[in-house]
């Protein structure tokens, strides 16, 4: 086999390594499916799956109180939740807005809380987030919650979305879910580094 035959092998053992399914798609929006749960005890369940899944809403303080968002999903067994990504059109009534995290099928913390405690991970969020995957920084432990370092694994998960500030305020974001790599996955990019680094090896005559 030729060195130039090696490295495209070797390239496509690393890409079929890491594919993954990357089409969007949309599993809620507001402006067709109707409101999200205004309650964190019974979040709207959303049925989300391998790759993109997109969620439209909005929030904000249209005159009648803050419009709270509450949603939850389940990663399978053998997914994990990889990103998190802030969608285009999404906008703040001031600074920022909050989007909040936590393990199970509701969000148990109160609307008005001292700290953060009971919430797996939280972030403020705003328009320049927009196409940046935000997860890990929801991870970072702060002012009582938990904190976790991405991908979060097989589980029930619920999310907590709200503005202050008066107007409609618009989000979107896309739970990205992959394939949670098995053993033999990591061979496969095992060796087909190893082919890599021989093929340029060879090709360089060393």
């Amino acid at each position: 086999m030729s060195p130039r035959s090696l490295i495209g092998f070797a390239t496509l053992a690393i890409g079929c390594g890491f594919l993954s399914n990357t089409y969007a798609i949309t599993v809620y929006d507001e402006s067709v499916s109707g409101d999200l749960s205004n309650s964190g005890l019974t979040p709207t369940a959303v049925v989300a799956g391998l790759g993109s899944n997109q969620i439209f809403g909005s929030t904000g303080n249209a005159g009648t109180g803050t419009d709270r968002d509450y949603f939850m999903i389940n990663v399978p067994a053998g997914l994990q939740l990889s990103h998190l990504f802030v969608l285009p059109g999404t906008t703040v009534g001031g600074s920022v807005s909050f989007l909040g995290l936590q393990a199970g099928n509701q969000v148990t913390v109160s609307t008005n809380p001292a700290n953060a405690s009971g919430l797996l991970g939280w972030t403020h969020y705003d328009d320049s987030d927009i196409n940046n995957d935000i997860l890990a920084r929801m991870g970072t432990s702060g002012n009582g919650s938990t904190g976790f370092a991405p991908p979060l694994k097989a589980g029930s998960y619920s999310f907590w979305v709200q503005d202050f500030d008066a107007g409609n305020i618009t989000y979107g974001f896309d739970l990205q879910l992959t394939a949670v790599p098995e053993p033999g996955a990591y061979l496969t990019l095992l060796a087909g580094l190893g082919l890599l680094v021989l093929g340029l090896r060879r090709a360089r005559g060393i």
